[in-house]
Formats: C-alpha cells, structure tokens, sequence
C-alpha cells in the first residue's frame, strides 16, 4: 500500500460514523485536524481524555513536567512551524498553570488550540475541588473561548476554534470541557465545508485603490523606510517583502518578533530599531519622510517615546487587524488586510524599481558602516556577545533560535545573524522568563530535520529547568546555552544606568551547577570560561547527536548597547564605552 493510500484509509477510518466518548472525538479530531504532538499534563477531570490516549499509537503526547512547560513547546511549535499548536491540562490548577504561556502567545499573536478539562457540569459554580473558572479568567488574553456542555457540540466546537486561531490575527482559543463531557457518548459526525462564524471577518478585503495611494507615496518619497514585523513572518510573507524592498529600493529595517522575516545579509537590512536597536535603524527612523509599516504594532520597545518616533515620516501602516492601525501613531494610509497578499498585489504593479534611492542608500549605509554593533573583547574573560557570534557563524544564521528574556535576548537579537522567517522564537509582547527552553523543545519536535537552539539566562533558566527530562527521556537534540552572568542581567543593568547603581535583590550566585544539573537529568553537560573553551565545548555539542547544555560563565558586569532609557526618544541613545 503505498504512502498516501495508507492516509487516505487512515483518514476514512477516523471519519467513520462510530458510537464514541467525547474524549475520543476530541482525538480524532485533532488527528484530522493535522496535529502532529499534543503538549500536556494529566489531571482528574482529563483522565476520560488520557484513557482514550491509553494504546492509541497515532496519537503523540509529550508530558511535560509542568503545565507551563506544555503551553511554551506547543507556543515554539506553532512559531517555528506556522502549524497551530496544541497542549492539554486539567481542570483547576493545572489550568491556571497555563495563564502565562496564553498571555503569552494572545501578546504575539501565535495560534494555539489550550484544551482544559473541568469538573462535571452538575458541579459547576460550586466551588468543588479543583474547579477554576478559566473562562473569565483568561477571557482578556484568548481570541476567543469555548465552554463544551454537551457531548453533541464538542466536533463542531473543535473544528472552530483550530479556524479562529489560525485565521485573520492569529492568536490562542481555549476550550474547556467538563469531565461528563468527555466521558458521554454519542454518534461521531465530522463537520464538513467550510466553516463560517457569524460576525467573522478574518480576512478583510483588500483595497486596490489603497496599494495605488502607497506605491504613488513611495514615488514621492526621498527617503523611504520599511518597518516589518511578526505579522510579516506570520503571514508567510518573507519572499513578497524581499521582490518588494528590491523593487523599490527602500531599506529595512526588522523588529524583535520581524527578525529573519528580511535576511540580515541582504544589503537592504539596517537591523532592529527601537531600545537596543542599531545606529542605522534608529538613524533611519529619524530622518525617513515615508515608513511603511508591515505586520509590526509599534511597540513602546520600537518607538520609545512616541513624539520622537518618525517625526518627519508619513506613516503607511499594513496590518491585518483594524484595530491596531493608528492606535498609537498617525497614519496617513491604512492599508488592511493580509500582508503577503497586499506585498504580492503591489509586487504586481512594480515592474522594475520605482526610484534608485541612491542619496538615501548611501546615508543608511553610512551609518551602518560609521557605527556597528561593537563589543569589548577580552582574552581573559568570556564576552556573551562571542558566544552568539560564535554560534552566528558556526550555523550560518541558519538555525532555530529560542529565546528567553533578558540581555542575553538582546545580544542574540543584535549578534545572531537571522537569515530565514520563524527561526527566532521569542517572548516579545509578554517578556515571560521561561519561555525560551520549552519552546525549544516544541521547536524541536516540529523541525526534527533542523537545529534548535535554545538560549537562555541563568535566570530564566531555572523557571524551566524540569523540561531537562523530556530532552532525556525522549533524545530531543536541543543544544542549550546558559549564558551565566550569576545575576538578573537586565534588571541589573537597568539598575546601574537608571537606578543610580542601588542593586536591589538581583544577586543569583546561589543558583545550582548546571552542568551537574543536567547530568542529575541525564543531559551532557559542558561549561565554558574562555573564548577557547567556549569554541571547544560548542564544536563537542554540534558533533553530540543528543540534547546538550553549555554553561557559559560570562563577564558579570557586560550590559546591553546601544540603548534608550524608557521615556526618552530615539535621538536620545546610549551607545557605551566601547
């Protein structure tokens, strides 16, 4: 039989009309929704659900050893993977465990399908044990959400919410089912065609007239700039924005969440703006008379103080949601609707390039070339910024990069060279300590072919470290750099510059040996203090068909430039000593 025969028959299996509990149906459905690994934590009220698991050898579940652990792989699955990510917790505490994660992913809009149990819907209101209202609790951070009460609905309810969350500005749905719910039967019919929701629009129309007015502004623009964010990378879109900024000659310049969305070896690329951003980018912001906005929410992090953001720059502003155009800077042309099809309209209209841009070129790279990202480097002393140029170049800018929050996400945003869409997974809404690892892990059981990297702070790492096992127990290749400065970096660094230098409980130099904490896990553990050690032991590491961790022990006292103290403007840059 041949491969594609062997789906086929798997699939009209699935589809037949059987006699089945809702925890079956909840299943199949996720099988014929595509779902390649479900992230979880069992409980009481989803025992019906792991039972049904119970010798089901299509169905893959990974147990994570916490349930934040679950949400943050099935959240780095989804980014790295473009695929809608699944994870699955019990009712009460097991639920709110996952309030983070969903924050999380609602902030970065990243697809996620959160499955809680709950008690029996007999109990429900009573305060029985273990029973949470996470509907109302996590009501401001999921697109949307669903409460099952009865068996009949759960397909239906299912199939929806995989659509809500992976259409229009893509985001988590919840779906809580009671624990009678899931153990009820009844006759298993597969919503077929297409699906519509009353009052859901996800993908506005698109308006010509609007893709004419901005390409007749970049006509007459002088110094034209691009600002592409996650939506741009969410949307598919990297190879549209490429055919887009060579047509028109317009350099780049990449959020957090945008970077790898436009390759950072490309001539056009001026790096990330904003907080730590680079000279050029900030410079370029400044001094543009046009900025085209591409998927990207003008953080606080990018714009700094917002009467110093762009002050001579008309604003075109594409976005996908309605309701972040002009919310926070003045646009001149709202253009809604799906970034790669607006890129691939207007590419259609760009026969060759508008303006050569040749006086505006030349002072972007001026600037790039006047003030680069720089460091102090040390023989004796092990800088974190070698370590990720040192990973930059061994993988060519080619591997996935997780992340969790901190200087050290800021120093692999500056020095790793990101070269393709989805290979940066990071919190960038949230900021959530602990991400970074899970995700990696999510990262990596949706890219098996692939490396994934996850880096992480000394801090951080230890919200995590209990995923070590999954890695172990399951040989998930990740290789994991602790870049280990012995205290919280950034709260630290924000301290000396802006606090007067009164440390205030930042001090992590009790924290365990991770070296000897991976082993205790059954992770090959290395540790590096020098430049020497640290390409010695990251060569081991590439060459270990296994999970991997690397201590890093690094300067305590290296901080994070450039920077913008909050509340200042982008004219107003820290640029360091160096």
């Amino acid at each position: 039989m041949s491969i594609d025969g062997g789906a086929i028959q798997m699939r009209n299996k699935l589809l037949q009309k059987d006699r089945i509990t809702g925890s079956e149906i909840l299943l199949r459905i996720l099988l014929l929704e595509g779902v390649e690994c479900v992230f979880g934590y069992p409980g009481g009220a989803v025992l019906y659900i792991y039972d049904a698991m119970h010798g089901d050898e299509q169905f893959r579940h990974l147990l994570t050893r916490h349930e934040q652990g679950a949400i943050h792989a099935a959240d780095g699955y989804a980014r790295s993977t473009g695929k809608v990510g699944v994870c699955i917790a019990t009712s009460g505490p097991g639920a709110t465990n996952l309030v983070t994660g969903i924050a999380t992913a609602y902030m970065d809009s990243i697809p996620l399908v959160v499955i809680t149990g709950n008690v029996p819907t007999s109990l429900i209101g009573t305060d029985s044990f273990q029973e949470a209202d996470i509907i109302g609790i996590t009501q401001p951070i999921t697109k949307h959400s669903y409460f099952v009460r009865r068996v009949e609905e759960l397909a239906s309810t299912i199939r929806e919410a995989f659509y809500i969350a992976n259409s229009g500005r893509k985001g988590p749905v919840l779906i809580d089912i009671p624990k009678d719910v899931s153990a009820a039967l009844t006759e298993f019919d597969y919503p077929q065609g297409a699906i519509s929701i009353r009052g859901y629009k996800p993908q506005p129309e698109v308006s010509a007239a609007r893709i004419e007015e901005m390409l007749s502004l970049i006509t007459e623009a002088d110094k034209p700039l691009i600002l592409s964010g996650g939506g741009l990378v969410q949307s598919d879109g990297a190879e549209e924005l490429m055919e887009f900024a060579e047509k028109t000659n317009i350099p780049v310049t990449t959020t957090l969440l945008g970077l790898g969305g436009f390759p950072s070896r490309h001539e056009l690329w001026l790096g990330m703006p904003g907080m730590h951003g680079t000279y050029a980018a900030n410079q370029a912001l400044l001094a543009c008379d046009l900025l085209i906005s591409v998927g990207a929410r003008f953080d606080d992090r990018v714009t700094m103080r917002l009467d110093g953001f762009a002050p001579h720059a008309k604003i075109v502003h594409i976005d996908i949601d309605a309701a972040e155009i002009g919310k926070l800077v003045p646009t001149a042309l709202p253009v809604e609707g799906d970034a790669k099809e607006i890129l691939q309209r207007a590419n259609a209209r760009l026969h060759h390039a508008t303006k050569s841009n040749k006086a505006w070129l030349r002072q972007v790279w001026e600037w790039k070339a006047e003030v680069p990202l720089k460091y102090r480097d040390s023989e004796t002393e092990l800088k974190p910024q070698y370590v990720l140029e040192m990973i930059s170049k061994t993988t060519g800018g080619e591997a996935i990069i997780t992340t969790d929050v901190g200087q050290h996400q800021m120093w692999t945003a500056q020095f790793y060279r990101f070269q393709n869409p989805r290979s940066i997974i990071t919190s960038g809404g949230l900021g959530t300590m602990g991400f970074g690892f899970p995700a990696a892990i999510g990262a990596q059981i949706g890219n098996p072919g692939k490396l994934v990297i996850s880096i992480n702070g000394d801090g951080g790492m230890q919200m995590c470290a209990q995923e070590l096992a999954i890695c172990a127990i399951h040989n998930i290749p990740v290789k994991i750099i602790v870049i280990n400065n012995q205290t919280l970096g950034m709260i630290k660094q924000w301290q000396e510059l802006i606090y007067e230098g009164r440390f205030s409980h930042i001090d992590l130099s009790g924290s365990p040996d991770f070296v000897k904490l991976a082993e205790a896990y059954g992770v090959k553990g290395l540790r590096a203090s020098t430049k020497q050690e640290a390409d010695q032991v990251w060569q081991e590491a590439l060459q270990t068909a296994g999970p991997v961790l690397i201590d890093c022990m690094v300067a305590k006292d290296e901080l994070v430039f450039p920077m913008i103290p909050q509340g200042k403007a982008l004219s107003d840059m820290i640029m360091g000593d160096v």
